[in-house]
């Protein structure tokens, strides 16, 4: 069971895609469990063949319990632990509170039904209302079995809905130990943006509107390639002390329609050219907003970024989610007066904030890495 977060304790498996046999690689989704931030797909680190689960679906069991026992090369191993345990089939550990998932579809009379992010896409593909299916998960949960049994069914539009209080209860247990634990300061500067966004008009005014940037992927880049020259930014703090991350993945906070949060990460951001960062941007917007996020894109962020400059914010200091160490903030690109070549002019300028942990970092090596970002966006032509 993978950790996605440091507010998870524990985590339901729904639903199994994979099968004993089946051969499987780095990459693959194999199931879907259900935490409080959502159904979410996990995805495999190994190569093998599946030699048999270790866990039913329905079955709640504690983060780093084995799912499943995959045989490679090797004579068969369980990752967490040398013993092959048995077979989960019923819900352990009554200290860790059950939970619901907040993604969830509306149900006609009292209560809620769950369905689990490969049999929403599957229904969304083939236009068929969840509404009215029967589901043959836990709990009635809708698998991507009831809806290929269903492709045939009459279909209805059913207004869609999110049930977003469990994850609001996740998101404030998170922020109050982050608050509690690490010992924030925060810094600020104004970033001038008159290259960056002449650059930026320049470059998509020759694209189609599909493949035209936006300033976020930018601002992206920026911290990414800031990070490889602060790597104290880049990581996590344990009860060990500061662990650098082994690669820069940038957490994107990620604003779900109807409240709630989530910050999934862009693997190896620092690597990416900006047109394929732009893309997996627009990828993972879309899928943290239906339900089809993997587990690794949770547990991998070495640093998260947020943008509320869509949201007429002009500045926004962030709240550093645990174990990560640092969070960069943007807020809205604004008109003001600028003194350039001893003249003052108008200028759009945004403001960049950083809340970083002391116990990692200092305020000296702080103001260094937000005059880095800045100086990276002179020169976008760079990035």
């Amino acid at each position: 069971m993978p950790s996605l977060g440091a507010d998870m304790e524990a985590g339901t498996l729904v639903e199994w895609l994979k099968r004993p046999g089946d051969r499987v690689k780095r990459g693959d989704i194999v199931a879907v469990v259900e935490t409080q931030k959502g159904a979410i797909e996990v995805d495999i680190f190994e190569e093998g063949v599946i030699e048999r689960w270790l866990v039913e679906p329905g079955t709640t069991v504690p983060v780093g319990t084995p799912l499943a026992l995959i045989a490679g090369g090797e004579p068969a191993t369980v990752a967490a632990g040398e013993e092959v345990p048995a077979i989960a089939t019923s819900t352990p550990a009554p200290a860790v509170p059950a939970f619901v998932s907040p993604l969830l579809e509306p149900r006609t009379g009292v209560g809620r039904r769950r369905v689990s992010p490969a049999a929403r896409r599957s229904a969304a593909e083939r236009g068929i209302a969840l509404d009215g299916l029967i589901g043959s998960g836990p709990e009635g949960a809708i698998l991507h079995a009831d809806v290929e049994r269903a492709a045939a069914a009459p279909r209805r539009a059913v207004p869609k809905r999110l049930d977003l209080a469990e994850m609001r209860r996740a998101i404030a247990a998170a922020m109050a130990r982050s608050k509690r634990e690490i010992p924030h300061y925060y810094l600020s500067t104004t970033i001038e943006l008159t290259r960056c966004l002449t650059w930026l008009e320049t470059t998509n005014s020759t694209r189609p509107p599909a493949q035209r940037l936006l300033l976020a992927a930018l601002l992206l880049k920026a911290v990414a390639r800031a990070l490889g020259e602060a790597p104290e930014f880049n990581g996590f703090f344990t009860a060990e002390g500061f662990q650098s991350g082994t690669g820069i993945h940038v957490g994107t906070a990620i604003a779900i329609r109807g409240g709630g949060l989530i910050a999934p990460a862009i693997r190896d951001a620092d690597q990416l050219s900006l047109e394929k960062l732009m893309a997996r941007l627009r990828d993972l917007v879309a899928r943290a907003r239906s339900g089809a996020l993997r587990s690794s894109e949770l547990s991998d962020p070495t640093i998260t970024v947020t943008n509320l400059g869509e949201r007429s914010v002009e500045t926004v200091f962030g709240v550093i989610y645990p174990p990560q160490v640092a969070l960069v903030g943007f807020g809205m690109p604004v008109g003001r007066p600028w003194v350039a070549g001893g003249q003052v002019v108008a200028r759009r300028v945004m403001t960049a904030t950083l809340a970083a942990d002391h116990r990692a970092s200092d305020g000296h090596r702080g103001a260094l890495f937000l005059a880095d970002i800045d100086r990276r966006l002179q020169s976008p032509e760079k990035l």
